[in-house]
């Protein structure tokens, strides 16, 4: 009986707090929140958080992505693709946890989505989380945001229907000029562990944004459709659509031409793993699907109702100026081998947010190729 009496006015309290609105029972930190409501809750209450690592704050608005000083902070962020400060929540990574998620012991984690328990409130003077107790994760890439409605109306189509519809809603762009191509391969193509660089696209070197050019070692614009294959040149529509044009070194670029696409040749000087004969060009395995699911994009995004020509891939190589491009059976298997990862993925998002506003569904849905194309 005493130990009833004891307990019954704590009862008591507990339940007139909580009917005032003072609950007692601890804010619960199981159900991770988002960045961006993380960033909003700077109040020094426990949370769980989401995000995909974008980087280590090394000052109040600085994060690097690679070179890594230290085992100490992360960046988390929304989308893996963020470069804005200050859509970015800085982390405390506390000593149990810097062998397993510290970047400079394991940089293979920018990109990767993991979940942070600790305590919401300023660090670097910046929206934080610190004292943190929990890190999980660390196993799965960024998908890239869903498109939501984009695909609406292809729903259970397949074969031409599929086709059509997709032209219909990739075709709802904004075009670019020429010269405006230069600032948004900069962009689309930037480098992940060197933000002043770009991905040559066949050589995969990384090499300075502002070597742009027509000189020797210069990177220029290359067009994955070679822009002979239908005689749509520079002007814009097809001659300036990134969803085709990439980065690659000026002798690279000269070496592929206009070539057609096809397995077997000789190797290519300034560009490992690519190979070219007299009448085909193959780029690096970890790009041929990349490749693929580029010209697939321009098959179906040109279509002939726009003043330019309907161009299609076909079976064949010595296409020479007419609006074809192959082959198409290599192209389908480099695009199985080869599916997209997150550099595409992202290149893809940044294309569609910031520059033309449509998307590469073949990027979001590789299982299309096989129903277009079977």
């Amino acid at each position: 009986m005493l130990r009833s009496r004891a307990f019954r006015p704590v009862l008591i309290v507990s339940v007139v707090l909580t009917l005032l609105g003072f609950g007692v029972t601890p804010t619960s930190a199981a159900t991770p929140i988002s960045v961006s409501t993380a960033i909003g809750r700077q109040d020094g209450s426990t949370a769980t958080v989401s995000g995909y690592v974008v980087g280590q704050p090394t000052a109040t608005s600085t994060v690097v992505r690679s070179n890594f000083p230290n085992d100490y902070a992360l960046a988390l962020a929304d989308s893996a693709s963020q470069t804005s400060t200050s859509s970015m929540l800085y982390v405390q990574i506390t000593s149990a946890f810097r062998s397993s998620y510290g970047l400079r012991s394991n940089p293979g984690l920018v990109g990767q989505k993991i979940t942070v328990t600790g305590t919401l409130g300023a660090y670097f003077s910046h929206a934080g989380l610190t004292n943190t107790t929990a890190f999980s994760g660390g196993g799965s890439s960024d998908p890239g945001p869903d498109p939501g409605d984009y695909y609406a109306g292809t729903e259970g189509k397949t074969g031409s229907a599929l086709k059509a519809a997709l032209h219909t809603i990739i075709s709802d762009q904004t075009k670019l000029s020429y010269d405006q191509v230069w600032n948004a391969l900069k962009d689309t193509d930037q480098d992940p562990a060197n933000t002043n660089n770009v991905i040559l696209l066949y050589s995969g070197r990384s090499q300075s944004k502002s070597t742009n050019g027509g000189d020797p070692n210069d990177w220029n614009r290359e067009h994955v459709w070679a822009k002979s294959h239908g005689d749509f040149g520079t002007a814009t529509g097809p001659g300036t659509d990134i969803h085709h044009l990439r980065p690659e070194d000026v002798s690279v670029n000269a070496a592929r031409g206009n070539l057609d696409f096809d397995n077997g040749g000789s190797a290519v000087s300034e560009c490992s793993g690519c190979t070219v004969d007299s009448d085909s060009f193959a780029p690096r395995a970890a790009v041929r699907g990349d490749v693929a699911r580029m010209i697939l994009y321009m098959a179906v995004r040109y279509e002939g109702d726009d003043g330019f020509a309907n161009l299609e891939p076909n079976n064949s190589v010595n296409n020479g100026s007419a609006p074809y491009i192959g082959k198409l059976s290599v192209l389908k298997a480099w695009a199985a081998a080869d599916p997209p990862d997150t550099f595409e993925k992202r290149r893809n998002e940044v294309i569609y947010t910031t520059y033309q506003h449509n998307r590469n569904p073949f990027i979001d849905h590789p299982e299309w190729i096989t129903s277009i194309w079977p």
